[in-house]
């Protein structure tokens, strides 16, 4: 995911926006939260279901302006990272 995620900073540093650079930066516009402790096994899965499945509604919240904004190349990339998580979420849930 490291990887993926400069993929997008990439991305926003090429449409002329400033990306965020720090943890503190990515944690508070995640939609995805950090958990305290150690969960269980089966509450492991489930968390990462669900992770999985909020980057999908982001990744689809992104995907239209895009698309009218005529950005192929940004849809192109949250189409991609949409597919992926899809797959995880339904892999986890199986």
């Amino acid at each position: 995911l490291r990887t993926r995620v400069d993929e997008i900073a990439e991305r926003i540093r090429t449409l002329d926006m400033a990306a965020p650079g720090t943890y503190k930066a990515f944690a508070e516009l995640s939609s995805v939260k950090e958990i305290e402790g150690v969960p269980a096994a089966g509450e492991m899965v489930e968390i990462l279901t669900r992770g999985h499945e909020q980057v999908v509604k982001t990744c689809r919240s992104v995907l239209a302006p895009a698309q009218q904004a005529g950005d192929e190349s940004t849809t192109a990339l949250v189409s991609d990272r949409m597919r992926v998580h899809e797959k995880t979420a339904w892999m986890l849930r199986a």
